[in-house]
This record gives structure tokens, C-alpha cells and sequence, in this order.
């Protein structure tokens, strides 16, 4: 009888064990940051091009998840530490390769560096920035890009503090990232006012996943992602917010 005992605590151990290895099946949790035109809020639905194309990813995966709109760096953190977390638009960079697992690409976009209108800044390469403040994103990838080469960055912990700082001349220049139809500077009036001054990198954009999350997840959305690539779904969702810059900022036509 105790012999019996023994392989059967034997048995619900190791089966105990194998089910805390295998990761949750529950719904995916992702988080993003406002930035439009790909990820915004309205009314109490998260909206936007890398958005809607992440939700055609989802259904034609038969997945389940939510989506929640948080201040980018906790965001970023959520997806790092929950194991059902996934976050977008993130850029993959060497530094973070090894951190997630990546869905995508969603989007594509440039780093830019952004200065005042009314300023000559004469730069023909990142280089020529060296001795100039360039205000950064606190914890983003252009803010670990820059710091990590010995530029003499001013990070702030909103991107939207680094225009009025820029402005006012506490910082040289702007390190910012313009994804396609970016809406940051026409929505908030600084069109006439700050301009690109040099793009310094071409970057892609994905959803970065925990690497808790299976990989048969991940397979079936890259999957869906080129899927939509190829039967056009990704390039119409484009360009259903082709022209949400003007709608937003004359109003419905």
C-alpha cells in the first residue's frame, strides 16, 4: 500500500510539474501608447492602422485578447513582465532582440531628428550632432540608441515635454520616430514650427510578445500577418487612415 502511495504522489508530481511549465491559454493582454495614426483611442476602443491590423491577426488566429492604452514605458513593462503581455508598435533592435517574440512587422517608420524652423542646423550625418542636446523619450529605443553611443541626450518621461522644451531652447534638437502619415506634429500645431532636420535610421515596427507566450501563438500570427501582406488586408487598413490627420483636425467633411 505504501509502495502504491509512493508512485502515485510520484505521478500527480510530475504531472503538477509538466502543467506550471506549459504557459497560460488565456487571452493575449497587449498593450500601446497613443500614437496615431497607428494606435489611438476612441471613446473606450483602441483604434488606429497597427491596431486594426494586430485585431485582423487576432480573429484570423482564432485568438483571444485585450488591448489597453498605457503611457509608454509601462506599456513596454507590462509586456516584460507578464507572460500572456504583448506590446506594440515596438522597434526591434539587436538590444531587445533576444527579450520578446516578435509578431509583425506592424508598421515601418524613420528616426528623425527634429529642430526649429527658424534654426540652420547644417547636418549631413548623425555625427554632426554630436555636441547638440537632443531631447529623447526616457526608456524608448532612439533614447537606448543614442545614450548607448555617447550622444548627450535630455530624456524626458513624455515625448510631448520635448516640443515645448525644444521651443524654448532647453534642448538642440528632437530625437523622434515619423511612422507613415504620423499625426504628432499637425495635431498639435507645430507643422510651421518644427521641421526634420536629419533622419539618422529606417526602422520596423512589431508586436513583441513575453517569451512565456507559446510559439505555436507566435507561428500562427506571423502567419496571419503574411497572409494579410499578401492578399492586400494589410495595405487597406493603411490607408483607411490615410487622411485621419485632416478628419481630426478640420472636422468631418
Amino acid at each position: 500500500m505504501g509502495q502504491r502511495k509512493l508512485v502515485i504522489a510520484l505521478l500527480l508530481a510530475g504531472w503538477t510539474a509538466c502543467a506550471a511549465a506549459q504557459p497560460s491559454a488565456g487571452p493575449l493582454y497587449i498593450t500601446t501608447e497613443y500614437s496615431p495614426p497607428t494606435s489611438m483611442q476612441e471613446g473606450d476602443k483602441v483604434i488606429g492602422s497597427a491596431t486594426e491590423k494586430i485585431r485582423e491577426a487576432m480573429a484570423r488566429s482564432a485568438l483571444a485578447y485585450t488591448i489597453d492604452m498605457q503611457p509608454w514605458k509601462r506599456a513596454y513593462t507590462a509586456a516584460q513582465a507578464r507572460p500572456d503581455g504583448c506590446v506594440y508598435s515596438t522597434t526591434r533592435t539587436p538590444e531587445r532582440e533576444r527579450l520578446f517574440k516578435w509578431v509583425g512587422p506592424t508598421d515601418e517608420g524613420d528616426w528623425v531628428l527634429l529642430g526649429r524652423a527658424d534654426r540652420q542646423y547644417h547636418l549631413q550625418t548623425l555625427e554632426d550632432a554630436r555636441a547638440l542636446r537632443i531631447g529623447t523619450y526616457h526608456g524608448d529605443a532612439r533614447d537606448e540608441y543614442l545614450r548607448a553611443r555617447g550622444y548627450l541626450v535630455d530624456p524626458a518621461p513624455n515625448d510631448m515635454i520635448n516640443p515645448p522644451k525644444l521651443m524654448m531652447n532647453r534642448i538642440d534638437l528632437w530625437a523622434a520616430g515619423l511612422r507613415r502619415g504620423s499625426a504628432v506634429l499637425a495635431l498639435n500645431g507645430w507643422s510651421t514650427k518644427i521641421v526634420p532636420v536629419l533622419t539618422f535610421n529606417r526602422v520596423k515596427l512589431y508586436l513583441a510578445c513575453n517569451l512565456a507566450v507559446p510559439d505555436a501563438t507566435i507561428d500562427k500570427l506571423n502567419a496571419a500577418f503574411a497572409a494579410m501582406e499578401r492578399d492586400g488586408t494589410s495595405r487597406r487598413l493603411e490607408r483607411k487612415y490615410d487622411t485621419w490627420v485632416t478628419r481630426k483636425i478640420e472636422g468631418p467633411q
